[in-house]
């Protein structure tokens, strides 16, 4: 017989508060026209972008955490005391160690709760989500913070016709805490590890250092054509697993959140998955580009700040990119 005390957490867990940042500065698809040949029109039919938020140098990956916590934080109503876990997801923090998560965690005051990064991509928020998900019912954290930031303007190659117009910086987040009744469904995730190619980094860091750094700074590519066959035809299906997982159809859904890549392929996925005409659809990327792990919570903050969506809908998201890793779950609005 087990000696271990078993863990006495919440029998559910619910997403309270949301909130994010978008950096000051709105950088047109003319910007991006300087330094490629295309133009307004191809980048709007190709991607649907419009618009991305580029940072300052004051506006780090920390600094935007810090505030779209903050604002996470006031929503839910909790106070950095009582957060228990940071979980930040990001792939543009230029350390290898410490993670952000702890600097962040100090400069919000909130004590001494654990502390870490996950790299997970675009991605990387469903992650979070699911971890913090199972803190909360485990008991190891009565709150946690969930964060998602990139600055991916420091990994954009501006001459990459490809990539050059899709990447964008800001940060999203959550707070995750107990709950009386289902609010965050079972996650569909995983990956496929034999498509890590189709969206890299151009050079490893240490190919880069080994060379004297007189390489071109090491930026995002990706294979375009087969990241988009791959999302839209094989993430559909995740996002119909994630509903029959959570015990509902498309029409039981209020609202869609996807992550934020592609205009194109958030259209191909609500098609293929006949969601009815009454489901909002966030579309951010139009003028947020996209921001990775930071989409999905910065779809969600303007999707409630709008009226566009509202406290209590039943919501889809899905989260999609390098690894190629994904995660889906279906979660009630806070």
């Amino acid at each position: 017989m087990s000696k271990i005390k078993p863990a006495k957490g919440s029998p559910y867990a619910r997403i309270l508060g949301v909130g994010g940042y978008r950096p000051t500065r709105v950088v047109p698809n003319e910007v991006i026209l300087e330094t490629i040949d295309s133009s307004d029109e191809w980048i709007r039919s190709r991607s649907g972008i419009a618009t991305r938020h580029w940072a300052s140098p004051q506006e780090t990956v920390a600094t935007m955490s810090v505030e779209a916590s903050g604002k996470a934080l006031a929503d839910a109503g909790v106070s950095p005391e009582q957060i228990g876990a940071v979980i930040v997801s990001t792939v543009s923090h230029f350390k290898q160690t410490p993670a952000i998560a702890t600097e962040i965690a100090h400069r919000i005051g909130a004590g001494k709760p654990a502390a870490f990064d996950i790299s997970a991509g675009c991605a990387g928020f469903g992650y979070g989500l699911t971890l913090a998900k199972g803190l909360v019912v485990e008991g190891s954290a009565r709150y946690v913070l969930v964060i998602g930031v990139e600055r991916l303007s420091d990994l954009t190659d501006l001459e990459d016709r490809a990539t050059a117009f899709l990447f964008g910086d800001g940060a999203g987040a959550v707070v995750v805490g107990p709950s009386d009744e289902p609010a965050i469904g079972p996650t569909v995730w995983g990956s496929e590890g034999d498509k890590s190619d189709t969206i890299k980094q151009t050079v490893p860091w240490d190919e880069y250092l080994g060379k004297g750094g007189g390489e071109k700074f090491p930026a995002i590519t990706q294979e375009g054509q087969a990241v988009f066959r791959w999302a839209v035809f094989e993430m559909a299906k995740v996002a119909q697993q994630a509903l029959d997982a959570a015990g509902i159809t498309a029409d039981d859904l209020d609202v869609f959140i996807p992550h934020q890549a592609n205009m194109r392929i958030i259209d191909s996925m609500v098609k293929t998955l006949k969601l009815p005409e009454h489901v909002t659809v966030a579309r951010d990327v139009e003028t947020t580009g996209n921001t990775s792990a930071a989409s999905i919570p910065l779809a969600m903050e303007r999707l409630l700040a709008t009226g566009a969506a509202k406290s209590g809908d039943t919501a889809l998201v899905i989260g999609f990119g390098a690894g190629l890793v994904y995660a889906a779950t279906v979660v009630t609005l806070p």
